[in-house]
């Protein structure tokens, strides 16, 4: 448990406050559902939770376009990439949702490094 706190907190930017999380909450889980991450990357374009979570769904939706077109490959694709991919992204989707609900700065395994290091907004 004492791991799982301290992910959250290394995972957090430096800028991000109480205040931000508040504001962000409302908007943030947006950030999963495929393109809508573009509401809360237009409408709170300086809160840094959204950022966050709009940098990860960038990347997860990145991914799930990618597992699409790679599961298109005859039989691996369809019975090994195809589903295990659909099958990643559906519940880091789902995870992410309740974290950003919850207010926390929760990063992705796999895919939350990339998000911070290709994403520099």
């Amino acid at each position: 448990m004492a791991d799982e706190e301290k992910v959250v907190e290394t995972a957090a930017p430096s800028n991000g406050s109480a205040e931000d999380t508040e504001k962000g909450k409302s908007l943030a889980w947006l950030s999963y559902l495929g393109i809508l991450w573009l509401v809360p990357m237009l409408a709170n374009k300086e809160n840094a939770f959204c950022k966050f979570h709009v940098k990860q769904g960038i990347i997860l939706t990145v991914f799930g376009f990618a597992v699409g077109v790679v599961g298109a490959i005859p039989f691996i694709g369809w019975f090994i990439i195809w589903p295990v991919g659909c099958l990643f992204a559906l519940v880091m989707a789902i995870i992410g949702i309740i974290q950003s609900v919850s207010g926390k700065y929760w990063k992705m395994p796999l895919l939350g490094g990339l998000a911070q290091s290709w994403f520099k907004f």
